[in-house]
């Protein structure tokens, strides 16, 4: 089914895409999390934010349980991007928030069109596409074989395909309800590797020049970032590295330190 409208929102319709508006502030922070999640992953952050910042969300493009299953592109998905950052901020830049394949998505989005990016604030995924993102053989195996896996679930389709991503859903800690994953959400595993619509192998490598907040997980069996890039980060006086006692979904496992940081933050970078 569709996903129930948080109250207090103001709701848009952007390329087929449900918005959801909450908050007032000068600053708009564009939420965009990853999988297997909707919009409500960050319930947490927009409760803690609204008060002074304009707090702006939606479901991926082909996540949504209650819409047609399709995978859509890279080009395409930025195209949304732009498009729901065009309605929701007109002439104004805007702060990212990013989580998983948010982040892949925002740190492409961000490479395209920087002008419209005040500050990233990017949760456990970092430089995966630089060359000095070298995991271990064993953390090497690990990715590929969940990743196959979801790509397999997303050929498969139907019930067979919800079935398998649901399982590798308990399996990673995902914290979404079970009635709102399914094998629609992996066509980017599949795009990956298959490089179908394009895949993503010729996205730009990320390399932020705007402030970012980057706040990783350290409870897991392998980082999504490299050593290299950390420490270049935290060498940029604007921006700042922060781990956390965390799996995966940091902002929901550590909800309250992980708030009270982007807070101080946003405060101290002038947001």
């Amino acid at each position: 089914m569709s996903q129930t409208h948080p109250s207090n929102s103001r709701h848009l319709l952007v390329d087929g895409i449900d918005v959801y508006v909450e908050g007032h502030g000068r600053d708009t922070i564009v939420m965009v999390h990853g999988w297997p999640d909707t919009y409500r992953v960050w319930d947490g952050q927009v409760a803690a934010l609204k008060d002074r910042h304009c707090c702006v969300r939606f479901t991926l493009p082909g996540f949504d349980a209650g819409k047609p299953r399709r995978a859509y592109s890279l080009d395409e998905t930025i195209a949304i991007f732009k498009h729901i950052i065009d309605k929701v901020s007109p002439g104004r830049q805007v702060i990212l928030m990013l989580h998983d394949w948010g982040c892949v998505f925002g740190y492409q989005f961000y490479m395209r069109h920087p002008g419209m990016v005040s500050k990233i604030i990017g949760v456990d995924i970092g430089d995966v596409d630089s060359p000095e993102y070298r995991p271990s053989v064993k953390a090497r195996l690990m990715i590929f074989s969940y990743q196959v896996w979801l790509a397999a679930a997303w050929r498969i389709g139907g019930n067979t395909g919800d079935a398998m991503t649901r399982k590798m859903a308990r399996i990673a800690g995902a914290p979404g309800l079970p009635d709102s994953i399914g094998s629609k959400m992996n066509y980017p595993y599949y795009l990956l590797w298959t490089g179908s619509l394009g895949g993503y192998k010729d996205a730009p490598q990320f390399k932020p020049a705007c402030p970012m907040l980057y706040i990783y997980a350290k409870r897991k069996a392998f980082m999504f970032h490299s050593a290299e890039w950390l420490m270049e980060l935290a060498s940029h006086a604007d921006s700042e590295v922060l781990g956390m006692e965390s799996g995966h979904w940091v902002m929901h496992e550590q909800e309250h330190a992980f708030n009270e940081a982007v807070i101080y933050w946003l405060g101290f970078s002038g947001g």
